[in-house]
Formats: C-alpha cells, sequence, structure tokens
C-alpha cells in the first residue's frame, strides 16, 4: 500500500512538472522568434520616387505653354518698337510693378479695392441669403418679390454707375453699390434654387417624426442648400470684381480701376497691365478660398 500511494504521489508531481517545462520550452522558442525578428534588419520602404517624377512632369507641362507664352511676349515686344510701346514685355511689366511698389502705390490700391469688396460682399451675403431662402421656401413670398428680382436682375450694374454718382457722389459707398449689385442677384438666385431642390420627402419625414421648423431647417434644408449658396457666392464675387473695375475706372480715386485709368492718362502700359495682373490674381485668390471655405463647412461634398 505504502509503494502504491508513493507511486501516485510521483505521477501527480510529475504531471505539473511536465506542463511547467513544456509551457516553459514554449516561451524560450517564443523569445528567441521575437529576438531573431527583431535582429533581422528589416529594408526601409521604398520611396516614391515615380510618383513624385509623375507629379513633377505633370505641372511642367500643364504651365510650359504659359512659359512658351511669356517668351514669345518677350521677344516680339524687344524686336519690334511700335509693340514695345502698345504691349511692353514682361520684364519691363515687372519693372513698373516694382517701382509701383517701392512707392506704395500698389499696396494703397490693393487694399482699397479689397475694403470695397469686402464690404460689398458682406452686405450681398447678408441679404441675398436670407431673401434668397425665402423665396425657394414660400411660394407665397415668391410670388410677391420675384417678379422684382426678375425685373432689376438683367439690368447691368454698370447702368447705374450715373445714378450712383448723383446719390452718393464720387466715394467708396458709390463703388461698393456697384460691387453690391453685381453680386447680390448670383447669390440670390443660387441660395434660392438651392431652397428648392432640396428633397421633400427628408422634410415629409422628419415631420412625421415631430421636427420642428427650425430643426428642419438647420439640418435638411441648410445643408442641402449650402453648395448652391456657395456656387452663387463664387459668381457673385466674380462679377464684383468685374463691377469694381468699371466703377474705379469711371469714378474713384483710389484702388486698381483708378491705376489702371491713371496708366492710361501717363500713357503707361506696364502700369495698366501691372493692374490687370493684380485684379486676376486677387479674383484668383479669393475664389480658391472661398472654395476652401466650402470644402470646410460642406465636407461630403469633398468626399464626392
Amino acid at each position: 500500500m505504502q509503494k502504491s500511494s508513493r507511486a501516485n504521489s510521483i505521477e501527480r508531481q510529475a504531471i505539473p512538472d511536465a506542463a511547467h517545462s513544456a509551457v516553459t520550452e514554449g516561451l524560450d522558442r517564443g523569445r528567441e522568434a521575437v529576438g531573431a525578428d527583431l535582429s533581422e534588419p528589416r529594408a526601409p520602404p521604398e520611396p516614391e520616387t515615380a510618383s513624385l517624377l509623375v507629379r513633377a512632369w505633370h505641372i511642367l507641362t500643364r504651365y510650359l505653354p504659359l512659359l512658351f507664352f511669356f517668351l514669345i511676349w518677350e521677344a516680339a515686344s524687344r524686336n519690334l518698337p511700335q509693340l514695345q510701346n502698345m504691349l511692353p514685355p514682361p520684364s519691363e511689366v515687372l519693372d513698373g510693378g516694382w517701382q509701383l511698389l517701392k512707392q506704395g502705390t500698389l499696396q494703397r490700391d490693393v487694399l482699397a479695392s479689397l475694403k470695397r469688396v469686402c464690404v460689398a460682399l458682406t452686405f450681398a451675403s447678408a441679404i441675398g441669403f436670407p431673401l434668397g431662402t425665402a423665396l425657394g421656401a414660400s411660394n407665397r413670398f415668391a410670388w410677391f418679390v420675384e417678379p422684382i428680382v426678375n425685373f432689376f436682375r438683367p439690368i447691368p450694374p454698370l447702368a447705374w454707375i450715373p445714378l450712383s454718382i448723383v446719390w452718393f457722389g464720387i466715394n467708396d459707398a458709390q463703388n461698393e453699390f456697384i460691387i453690391f449689385l453685381g453680386a447680390f442677384f448670383p447669390i440670390i438666385l443660387n441660395t434660392m434654387e438651392g431652397v428648392r431642390d432640396v428633397d421633400r420627402q427628408l422634410i415629409r419625414a422628419a415631420r412625421t417624426l415631430g421636427a420642428h421648423r427650425t430643426a428642419i431647417a438647420l439640418t435638411i434644408v441648410l445643408p442641402a442648400a449650402l453648395p448652391s449658396m456657395f456656387v452663387g457666392l463664387r459668381i457673385g464675387t466674380g462679377i464684383a470684381w468685374m463691377a469694381l473695375v468699371a466703377g474705379e475706372l469711371v469714378a474713384a480715386t483710389s484702388g486698381l480701376g483708378f491705376l489702371i485709368s491713371q496708366g492710361r492718362l501717363l500713357y503707361r502700359s506696364d502700369f495698366i497691365i501691372v493692374g490687370m495682373l493684380m485684379i486676376g490674381l486677387i479674383g484668383l485668390l479669393l475664389d480658391a478660398l472661398i472654395r476652401f471655405i466650402q470644402q470646410l463647412v460642406t465636407p461630403w461634398r469633398a468626399e464626392r
């Protein structure tokens, strides 16, 4: 009996010892595998040189015609004296722009034009967005107000210049009024169409679930109409710049349009081209800024 009990106890001790040794052996193998994996140096990822070269080549080929255009312009203006008086080469345009920059004239005129555009766009947005929303949301309101909008919309902003001079005189308010007219109608029309294009089934579903009008306007109508509203703002900004130049050419004492007019009086074609280039550059930057804000406000459009 004693021998059998000793044998049983020895077997019981042997089982945990065997399990312990198996676990220990497994851990040792795991450490060795991990150590071997860590000791082996991994090859660094290959740089995407091919994609970078493709991008660089794409950018180069895209702007290469523009570079050729400036080179041909420079050569033609240098070799043709009559053309040089009417259309100075790009090198002289850069020199004229540097002169205006050193005098402080260019900065003053750019800031004056930007101030007028910002003020006019602020008023056009503050009035155009709510009015366009009301026209798109209410058929009764649109029945009364839309004919008035459609009556004044075809009148170009330039036609208002003589009357605006009588009303405001030659000052910033007169120019801002002309710019306001150029930006107001695209904003109001695109906002109205954006509200009208909202899916009515979504509005009915929200009403069925007990949503209030304010909640429907903020969560359904506004997100659906925002892309059209931004389109109207972009179009209005472009027309506002055109109206700005026209207004400053006729009645202004500062601004890029005034700079172009002074270049004409002084027979400085380089000043005229500098003003034109600044108008195009600032307009491009404003459009890029609006598109950037649109991507932030409407991220679902960027995903599409």
